[in-house]
């Protein structure tokens, strides 16, 4: 039995995983975020009632860099009071168990690879499309992080007058067109005809992020997650026509893109990270 934690700006959840499921979950919104003490405190109180089972760790995703080898985290989003917290140490402290602690959207990638859309592939992209664009990168079985665990960070790259992540996440439907991508797949959903068209568009530059994701890693499979990703098949056809230019044509051909299918993977990626490091 192992413990997984997924923590995001607004929410934490928690889950007790036995054997590949998850047999206890519970969610939180996170409170008193400007307070350091406080999201600990918060963060202790929730794991606490599942450690009173026989469990082998806990493994925790979080969005933001993070140390592996040292267990600390940095400037972790949308929670303005860990900029630089020892999370490891502080959370081995009190439960005396192993902590494993990595990027939330490598947690993502590493729960699809092992029980999710990716399972039976060797090598794997997950995309996280929300408030943000990240990848997580599944190469030979193994979850890569690069040297800083800072691999696969695609939306980061330059593109037009912005980044990548500027076109093909939530800044795209904000920032660009002064809506919601909620609000676009609604009216979407309604035959909207504006709303078609801007998910035409939003296509057309995640096309071009798939792209660079097979230009730089070449995967047999890449897995899309994430609010965003739930309106897939109103710019899939878009975003192929934007990769039929990619040089590889037998690449594409042998591409496989699924969109997950369990809110839950990266919970079950976060516990994973236990069973893969000890």
């Amino acid at each position: 039995m192992t413990i997984g934690i997924d923590l995001g700006g607004t929410n934490v959840r928690a889950g007790l995983v036995e054997h590949d499921v998850i047999t206890h979950q519970v969610n939180r919104v996170l409170q008193q975020k400007e307070s350091l003490s406080a999201t600990l405190a918060q963060l202790i109180a929730l794991i606490k009632p599942l450690t009173e089972r026989a469990v082998s760790g806990i493994g925790i995703g979080v969005p933001s860099v993070v140390d592996i080898e040292r267990g600390v985290v940095y400037n972790v989003a949308n929670i303005p009071s860990w900029e630089e917290v020892a999370l490891r140490d502080i959370l081995e402290d009190e439960f005396n168990l192993p902590v494993f602690i990595n990027n939330d959207v490598n947690c993502f990638a590493l729960g699809e690879h092992r029980f999710g859309m990716a399972k039976g592939y060797s090598s794997a992209v997950g995309m996280a499309i929300g408030t943000g664009l990240g990848s997580g990168v599944i190469i030979d079985n193994q979850l890569y992080v690069g040297s800083n665990c800072g691999a696969g960070e695609i939306g980061l790259l330059p593109y037009l007058d912005k980044n990548i992540e500027s076109y093909a996440s939530t800044h795209f439907f904000q920032e660009i067109h002064g809506t919601t991508a909620l609000e676009t797949h609604q009216a979407a959903r309604l035959g909207g005809k504006q709303a078609l068209k801007l998910w035409d568009e939003f296509g057309n530059h995640f096309g071009n992020a798939v792209k660079a994701v097979l230009y730089t890693y070449d995967p047999e499979v890449i897995v899309l997650g994430g609010s965003i990703a739930k309106a897939y098949p109103f710019f899939k056809a878009s975003m192929q026509e934007s990769m039929a230019d990619f040089a590889y044509p037998v690449t594409l051909r042998r591409l496989k893109i699924f969109q997950s299918q369990n809110e839950n993977i990266a919970l079950l990626g976060a516990a994973a990270l236990v069973r893969q490091l000890v």
